[in-house]
């Protein structure tokens, strides 16, 4: 199983949390529940409640009593839209070859540079690589979710987005290597395989599931894995360099999925 000791951020984990379980839940989340179930991943009882602070402070997590008048939190309308943004990317379908490109360009100020620098963090967040100062490039399927987070972040007006397909002059499986540093994304995915290939095959060997251990070895897996659809935008398999690492992290998590979540859910009490 996996060392609860390696480094997982008390933050990142609830949000984890309410995407794998908490926002099926009926109602708010007590903090008691929250507390409980966080303990199972490591996480002690003041940082929990100082991450759901920052979390509450961040428009994410909204205040709300259970039907028993327990305190508890509730996800945002926000933070539902982030969450279903992300189930497209980290459950996601194979991508068809031919889907084409968005194009965001974008032009700010240079007294709001600020929000320039805002602007590329997130598109760079969202998966887009660089084809030229002001012109980010990305698959054309992520368009719907980078004009939610435009939107939200009131960006929309310093930018305009196209879709079209690449003509030249180089080779696209060549001009996809400057827009992204796909060495670097290759890394990612092999930090996620040493960590947990090895839970899978642990798992693949037994025949029991207890909820406990199910729960705390998935939500440590989706934890490290839901950020990897961001860094790397799935590009399709002829783009992309021989033994690209991608396929088998995902075949990894898409195991400990199958595996784990309906028997962590018990845990969780759904």
């Amino acid at each position: 199983m996996i060392n609860v000791s390696d480094q997982h951020a008390p933050r990142s984990l609830i949000v984890t949390l309410y995407g794998a379980y908490g926002r099926f839940m009926p109602g708010p989340v007590p903090v008691a529940e929250l507390i409980r179930l966080l303990a199972a991943v490591g996480v002690d009882a003041p940082s929990v409640r100082s991450s759901v602070s920052r979390l509450k402070r961040r428009g994410l997590l909204l205040p709300a009593r259970t039907a028993r008048g327990a305190a508890g939190y509730e996800l945002s309308p926000d933070a539902r839209q982030l969450l279903d943004d992300g189930d497209r990317r980290i459950y996601p379908v194979t991508p068809p070859e031919d889907e084409g490109w968005v194009l965001a360009v974008f032009s700010v100020p240079e007294s709001e540079r600020q929000k320039r620098h805002v602007l590329r963090s997130r598109l760079a967040g969202l998966g887009f690589g660089t084809a030229a100062p002001g012109v980010w490039i990305a698959p054309a399927r992520l368009y719907e979710e980078a004009r939610h987070t435009l939107q939200r972040l009131r960006l929309d007006p310093y930018v305009d987005f196209f879709r079209g397909e690449h003509l030249g002059f180089a080779a696209t499986v060549e001009a996809v290597g400057r827009w992204w540093d796909l060495a670097a994304i290759a890394k990612e995915h092999e930090a996620f395989l040493d960590r947990h290939a090895r839970v899978l095959r642990d798992w693949e060997e037994r025949a029991d599931t207890p909820p406990d251990e199910a729960y705390r070895d998935y939500l440590l897996a989706l934890d490290s894995w839901r950020h990897l659809p961001y860094t790397d935008p799935g590009l399709p398999a002829p783009l992309l360099p021989e033994d690209w690492p991608g396929q088998r992290a995902a075949a990894v998590f898409r195991g400990l999925h199958e595996r784990l979540r309906d028997a962590g859910a018990t845990f969780a009490g759904l």
